[in-house]
């Protein structure tokens, strides 16, 4: 390729130095000179030309340039050498005006290969040396130093690091990871230096993954170069015969020449490989990784979606959904108890209960005397106390369950959670509840699919039938195919391929099959390169559903202008022709019309570039996207606690029933009300000036006063309990609102969050 350039830069440097030799020598009267010169500037181009050619027909096929070589040839025999070398000039400047907008698309790709790091700084013991990213080993011990490259996938072993992910994501706001929590080759430190150990060799890791797939980008040769080559059979006679009839007409072989100029096809040529290319890179500066022009034109057409479930709709790992707790406990002291044990387990479980407690801020002491039961539970002791912790068998033993353990598994059973007891000295105490949640970007994704022209959303998946009917009722989705084997996935896509042009997304090893079956094969990447992430036309670099409707946006919009690029340019081309036929032109100003169409196509191209018509940015109106959710993710502590209450009611009487109540009161006054009412002050006015979210506003307003509305009924709840205990019909009316309350205000703020990440995504 970089030989190819050279070549083309000569070439154009040699014919536009002949051009001037010649019209120098012509203005001193020197035409013999002049003609030399032409001839003499014309002859490599034609016959670099003539190689191309005859490369193409012994692989079978006629290009577009043979138009190009027929007009030059032509004008050379017929001893028009000034036609010929201003034919030379364009057709050797149209490659060079390519090459510059090639260049120029390939940029973001580009950087992502000079940006891979080199050297390691490995520790082994107390020593430190620094050695070839390709040494590194899995389970290496590695130093990060500030503003250095992570050169491996790994574990944190610092308290926490500060990373700039923005070439991985496309994320501009650097994220903080905590211990234990996993890092990606590719990432900046943009902190202080700390230490990781490696779970992946270089080779292996996320960085060597993208630069595999994008040098795959670079190389791969997209479907309208062969439309290109397709559409060169109806031009080459097309032009012919005009070149025909405009020499029978006018007996004049030099108005067949201004023809054949004038159709030289360097738009045909050039605008479709520079679109793709553009869309490509545009791709790339979001986190959105497209093996070539190929996968790029396939996803601009698909009509149908499928989705696994489990790390793709989902988040692929369980998260604490809700803590159970017997009666007087408290809900933090069953997390904090069970967090400290686990942090002697190994089990996949254990971690989520660490950064669960973690997340609330709680202080976790460590075990002693850890004993752990294989898929079932362990036991320890935490400053004195016996504390077990696993499955309702391992801890109850033969005895019966108590109301609200069978309530807690219940519960459980309903939400495919899976279900953690705790005990303290002998008493069972609590549960935690874990379950793989919907991610929260998910509707939004797949309402942004059906709105890109995407018609048909399918679930294929190897869980359960009930699970994955809960998540595809969630996201409205056409249909969900359960419990369903690698083999069953492969088929389900064939069948739905041979209605309409499908797509496949999926995140783990086992989706791989079925990836590689679908037209375009869609991998969320983000968690490393994996089988899967080989097997597709797509990856997913960050892990955010709602870049595969970005993917299929910017495919749409890349395609579009792809054609709208062709059509224009054999559209002036052919008007070009006409007025050539006609004797309006003559060969060497159809040739300079020629050259201005060819710039006019590359800079249509290159619009694929952009992201079409913006909006305001946020900025505009006094908002930043790190704004957004931070309020929510702040209101989730009281929504966690207005939930406990409202489980507790279940159980309590009298006094301790009147004391939650208030205690809801208190929160909703305090926090959500607090927050709905700035929300309604504030932030809508300004988010108003976005015209196409005022609906959206509107119906968020209305939430606000159903908010505001069940506040106020909760507050005549509490108040009417100063005058003597709650009773059973109370406490009944109390559970309903703190419930309907509860399940609102996280309905409306994922509702909210789909309208802030829209703009702040835009």
């Amino acid at each position: 390729m970089i030989g190819q350039r050279f070549i083309r830069r000569g070439l154009i440097f040699y014919s536009l130095v002949a051009l001037a030799a010649g019209l120098a020598a012509y203005s001193v009267r020197r035409p013999e000179t002049a003609q030399l010169f032409w001839l003499l500037g014309t002859l490599p181009v034609l016959l670099a030309l003539g190689v191309s050619i005859a490369r193409d027909l012994a692989a079978g096929r006629m290009g577009v340039d043979a138009v190009a070589f027929i007009g030059m040839g032509a004008a050379v025999l017929l001893g028009a050498n000034l036609a010929a070398i201003v034919v030379a000039v364009m057709y050797a400047g149209g490659n060079a005006l390519e090459d510059f907008a090639v260049t120029r698309a390939e940029r973001n790709l580009k950087d992502l290969l000079d940006r891979a790091p080199r050297l390691a700084h490995r520790l082994v013991g107390d020593r430190l040396d620094d050695v070839s990213v390709d040494a590194i080993g899995t389970g290496d011990r590695l130093l990060v130093r500030a503003g250095e490259i992570v050169p491996a996938d790994g574990t944190l072993l610092a308290t926490k690091a500060t990373l700039d992910e923005s070439a991985l994501t496309g994320e501009p706001i650097p994220v903080e990871r905590k211990a234990g929590e996993p890092v990606r080759s590719g990432a900046v430190n943009a902190g202080e230096a700390f230490e990781m150990q490696a779970t992946a060799s270089a080779a292996d890791s996320t960085y060597a993954g993208i630069v595999k797939m994008v040098t795959a980008a670079q190389t791969a040769k997209a479907p309208f170069i062969r439309m290109a080559d397709r559409y060169a059979l109806l031009l080459l006679p097309a032009t012919l015969a005009l070149a025909a009839i405009a020499w029978f007409i006018s007996d004049d072989p030099m108005r067949a020449l201004a023809v054949l100029v004038a159709s030289t096809p360097c738009p045909l040529i050039l605008a479709a490989p520079v679109a793709f290319i553009a869309g490509v890179s545009r791709a790339a500066r979001h986190g959105i990784l497209v093996k070539g022009g190929a996968p790029l034109e396939a996803l601009g057409r698909v009509h149908t979606a499928m989705f696994d479930k489990t790390g793709t709709l989902t988040a692929g790992g369980a998260r604490l959904s809700a803590i159970e707790t017997a009666p007087g406990e408290d809900a933090d002291e069953v997390l904090r108890l069970a967090a400290g044990l686990e942090q002697a387990s190994h089990h996949v479980i254990a971690s989520a209960i660490v950064a669960a407690a973690r997340n609330r801020g709680l202080s976790l002491d460590f075990p002693a005397n850890v004993r752990e039961e294989a898929g079932s539970g362990l036991e320890g002791m935490l400053a004195g106390q016996r504390v077990r912790a696993g499955s309702a068998e391992l801890i109850f033993g033969g005895r019966s369950l108590p109301d609200w353990a069978t309530r807690a598994l219940r519960r459980a059973s309903w939400r495919s959670a899976l279900c953690v007891f705790v005990a303290r000295n002998g008493q069972v105490i609590g549960a935690l509840l874990f379950a793989d949640e919907l991610r929260r970007e998910a509707p939004r994704a797949i309402q942004t699919l059906r709105a890109s022209g995407v018609r048909r959303m399918v679930m294929v998946t190897g869980d359960r039938a009930d699970a994955a009917e809960t998540i595809a009722a969630a996201l409205d989705l056409d249909t969900v195919l359960a419990e369903r084997s690698p083999a069953d996935k492969v088929d389900a896509v064939a069948t739905e391929r041979k209605a309409h042009a499908t797509v496949m997304v999926g995140d783990g090893i086992n989706d791989a099959p079925a990836l590689a079956a679908a037209d375009v094969g869609i991998a969320m990447g983000a968690r490393g390169a994996t089988a899967s992430s080989e097997a597709a036309d797509v990856v997913i670099l960050v892990d955010r559903l709602d870049r595969v409707a970005e993917a299929v946006q910017i495919a749409r919009r890349t395609v579009a202008i792809a054609r709208e690029s062709i059509v224009a340019g054999m559209a002036l081309s052919g008007l070009a022709m006409i007025a050539a036929l006609l004797g309006w032109l003559a060969p060497v100003p159809a040739a300079i019309s020629q050259e201005a169409i060819d710039v006019l196509v590359i800079l249509n191209a290159l619009r694929a570039l952009g992201a079409g018509r913006k909006r305001p940015p946020l900025a505009s109106v006094g908002l930043s996207p790190e704004f957004f959710g931070a309020d929510h993710r702040a209101l989730e502590k009281s929504l966690d606690r207005l939930r406990e209450i409202a489980d507790a009611l279940d159980d309590a009487t009298g006094r301790s029933a009147a004391t939650l109540i208030a205690e809801a009161n208190r929160i909703v006054q305090q926090s959500v009300v607090r927050h709905e009412r700035a929300d309604e002050s504030e932030l809508y006015p300004k988010l108003s000036t976005f015209p196409e979210h005022v609906s959206a506003m509107s119906a968020m307003s209305r939430a606000h006063r159903e908010i505001l509305h069940l506040a106020r009924l909760l507050a005549r709840l509490a108040e009417s309990l100063s005058s003597g205990d709650a009773d059973r019909y109370l406490i009944r009316d109390a559970q309903r609102v703190i419930e309907n309350l509860e399940s609102l205000v996280r309905l409306h703020n994922a509702q909210e969050e789909d309208v802030y990440e829209s703009l702040a995504s835009a």
